[in-house]
This record gives C-alpha cells, sequence and structure tokens, in this order.
C-alpha cells in the first residue's frame, strides 16, 4: 500500500483542493485507492462528494477517577504526570484530574500503590466512514469540541485504513506541529503545498526541515503560481527539492472550488497531470501495480 501525505507548513495554501482533486482523478482512472481526512478539526474533504455514511465510531481515551478515600495524597501520581494533568494540594487534602490535559498514558495508575486510581473512557471524536457509488472509499476524522488535541483521532482514523486500497491519500492537518507529524509519520511520501509568498516559503521551509529530521521524501506542488515572487522555485532548486506541479493562479480555479466542484472531473488535462504525478511518485516509492 502506497500511502501519500498531502500538507502544507500553512492554512488556505490548496492542500485540500490538491488532496480531493487528487483522489478523484486516482478513482476515475480505477486506481484502487481511499481518501482519508486528517484535519480533525476542521474536515471538509467529504463535502465535495456524494456520499453516504456507512458507519461512525467513537474515539475515546482512558483518563484517571481519583478515590478520595483511598488516596493518601502523596503525590505520586502528580510526580509521574509529565501533562501536569493531576492538580494536589497535599495539606488541604485536594486532588483533581485536569481531563483537558490528561493524554491517557496511565503513568498515573501505575505510580498509585493505594489502589485510588481508577480509569474511565472520555470521547474525543469521531472517525466516520463514507462510501462513494457504494464502495467505502472516505474515512474522516473529526473531533469534539473542547477537545485540547487532534492527534489520537487522527491516529484512530489511520488505523481504520484497509488493506482493500492500493493508493491512500492522507489530507494532512496544516502546520507542523502534533497532528501534522501523526499524519505524515505513516505516509511514504508527503507532498508539499505551497504558494510563491514570503508566507508560503516560509511555511514551506518549516515543513521541509520537519520532514528531513524524521526522514521522509517529499515534493512540492505550487498553488496559484504566477502570484508573488519567484524565490520558492530558487529553493525548491537550491535545497534539490522536486516540484512536481504548478497550478496557476486564476479566477475560474477559485470559483469551481468555492462552489464545491472537483475541477479534475471536468479538466481532463489537470487530471492527467494529478495521475502524472502519483505515477512518478509510486514509480520510485511504491508498487506501479495499482489498477483495478
Amino acid at each position: 500500500m502506497m500511502k501519500i501525505a498531502i500538507a502544507s507548513g500553512k492554512g488556505g495554501t490548496g492542500k485540500t483542493f490538491v488532496a480531493t482533486n487528487l483522489f478523484h482523478a486516482l478513482y476515475k482512472n480505477n486506481y484502487r485507492t481511499k481518501l482519508v481526512d486528517c484535519d480533525a478539526e476542521a474536515p471538509n474533504s467529504i463535502a465535495f462528494f456524494k456520499t453516504k455514511l456507512i458507519k461512525e465510531s467513537d474515539v475515546t481515551q482512558l483518563v484517571p477517577v481519583i478515590k478520595t478515600d483511598n488516596c493518601t495524597f502523596c503525590g505520586q501520581c502528580h510526580e509521574y504526570c509529565n501533562y501536569n494533568a493531576i492538580f494536589i494540594l497535599p495539606p488541604m487534602k485536594i486532588i483533581k484530574v485536569i481531563e483537558d490535559l490528561c493524554h491517557g498514558c496511565g503513568a498515573c495508575s501505575v505510580a498509585c500503590k493505594f489502589g485510588a486510581i481508577s480509569e474511565k473512557p472520555v470521547s474525543l471524536g469521531k472517525v466516520a466512514s463514507y462510501s462513494l457509488k457504494n464502495k467505502p472509499l472516505l474515512l474522516e476524522a473529526k473531533m469534539n469540541i473542547g477537545v485540547m488535541s487532534p492527534v489520537t483521532v487522527i491516529k484512530a482514523a489511520i488505523s481504520q485504513i484497509d488493506n482493500q486500497s492500493d493508493i491512500v491519500i492522507l489530507d494532512a492537518p496544516p502546520g507542523t506541529s502534533c497532528p501534522f507529524i501523526q499524519t505524515v509519520a505513516s505516509a511514504d511520501f508527503v507532498i508539499l503545498v505551497t504558494e510563491p509568498t514570503p508566507f508560503g516559503l516560509s511555511d514551506l521551509k518549516q515543513s521541509v526541515e520537519t520532514l528531513r529530521k524524521i526522514n521522509k521524501p517529499t515534493g512540492v506542488i505550487i498553488n496559484r503560481a504566477g502570484l508573488g515572487n519567484n524565490q520558492v522555485r530558487e529553493y525548491l532548486l537550491r535545497e534539490e527539492i522536486p516540484l512536481l506541479l504548478e497550478i496557476p493562479f486564476k479566477k475560474e480555479i477559485a470559483a469551481s472550488y468555492s462552489r464545491g466542484e472537483i475541477m479534475s472531473e471536468t479538466d481532463s488535462f489537470f487530471a492527467q497531470q494529478l495521475l502524472s504525478v502519483v505515477e512518478n511518485i509510486n514509480e520510485q516509492y511504491g508498487n506501479s501495480n495499482n489498477k483495478w
């Protein structure tokens, strides 16, 4: 299975535009493919397709529950917690779990020798599976409002990818923080989508540096080409990073996208460009025999 993550250093570069069009181009050309929306804080890939909900599973995390009758207020659970999720004032015999900070690691349960800590499940979000023309081809990770981190929900969505797909498109969260890392860590190749502006270049550099540290091969698609300057191209040449594709800056493209339309469905040339990008990546990093 070849997993390709579509990522960006900042929001608004056209990452989801590339991910949805790439998935559609593969699907229409009879590739065994699947789209996973890992932008769990604001997933929107499903909006571009006429899908049907197949199933929805709850993603939970175990958080500690402290039985104050058994607690000796020794403070060991507080000391073991790397996330400062346990607040304690021993002289006043006050101890509380700050659930928003808890990562469910279970260290406090190991630390407690007095049986004062049990655990309860807390909902973090959901993973929904959707069908496209009766085929289960889309997964969506969506965290609950108020949850501090979407990482566990993203991990759950990626874990539901079955072995029926040969090319999986991961629509990654923007930025270079933990949700981005969780998504690209499972990818075989990362396509970074950027724009030819100073902000686009700055965030692109951060993304490239992060991916190099975790040894992930990457290439770049420049969206809105013709806008801004040539500094992104110069950076790619200097750093020997492959430029996979340039998507021109056109009002028609933006208008089509704002209407929720898939450009690769009506523009066969654009669809073929996207297919060529995947086929070149697949030739170097995956199995080239991925058609039905």
